[in-house]
């Protein structure tokens, strides 16, 4: 995948690691529409700054309108609720689906046939070490991440003849607002992870691994659980 050139459509790009992933973009010589429920809130010279709510439908339709020159969508828009799944809140719950499954699936569909017109191109998905490991006070995240992960890899095969690659980046604790609460030893620098996820998404892999934790995670899935 040539990000050089390319015109890429980021997801949550106001701040945190979508930010970041804006940033890197544009320095590898990229267009970026950096999109945000307030694009008004997008301080990052260089990109042009779109409103898309994952969650509203209409606005991603409205957005794949205006960016009819993507050939990169990257889906990383994301929230975190710690909300368990038999006594928690349904309606948290059924935002963090929103949010991590049902966005996602709906910005692909709507940017699928556009990255198609414009002769192919990538999708990554910004998933995490939870969609493989699943931890009580993360019951309705990780659903939802395993959720995308599904997304990730079945949109993967169905979109191949279209000439569209879809990758999935999985990473733990990034030091980002989201885990101001998680100790500084325990989180990754978002830069890095940004930078490992670009270049293994330029790179063409289906799967990529931010950190060590995740790697360690994922080498035991076939343990007893």
């Amino acid at each position: 995948m040539e990000l050089t050139d390319s015109v890429a459509v980021v997801t949550g790009a106001n701040r945190g690691l979508g930010r970041i992933l804006a940033a890197q973009l544009l320095e590898r010589g990229a267009k970026v529409y950096a999109t945000a429920r307030r694009p008004e809130t997008v301080d990052l010279p260089g990109v042009q700054p779109l409103y898309l709510d994952v969650t509203k439908p209409d606005s991603i339709a409205e957005a794949a309108a205006v960016a009819r020159d993507a050939t990169v969508l990257i889906n990383n828009a994301g929230i975190s609720t710690h909300t368990h799944l038999t006594d928690g809140d349904l309606d948290a719950v059924r935002l963090e689906m929103e949010t991590h499954y049902f966005g996602p699936l709906n910005t692909i569909r709507a940017f699928a046939p556009v990255l198609a017109a414009n002769g192919g191109g990538g999708i990554l998905n910004v998933l995490s070490v939870l969609s493989w490991v699943h931890l009580p006070d993360y019951g309705a995240y990780s659903a939802a991440k395993a959720a995308a992960w599904a997304l990730t890899n079945v949109s993967r095969a169905e979109l191949a003849d279209r000439n569209i690659q879809v990758s999935g980046l999985h990473v733990g604790y990034m030091d980002t607002d989201m885990a101001d609460y998680v100790a500084p030893e325990d989180k990754i620098d978002p830069a890095l992870v940004a930078k490992i996820a670009l270049d293994g998404f330029a790179a063409g892999l289906p799967e990529i691994i931010a950190d060590d934790f995740t790697r360690t995670v994922k080498a035991g899935l076939s343990s007893t659980p």
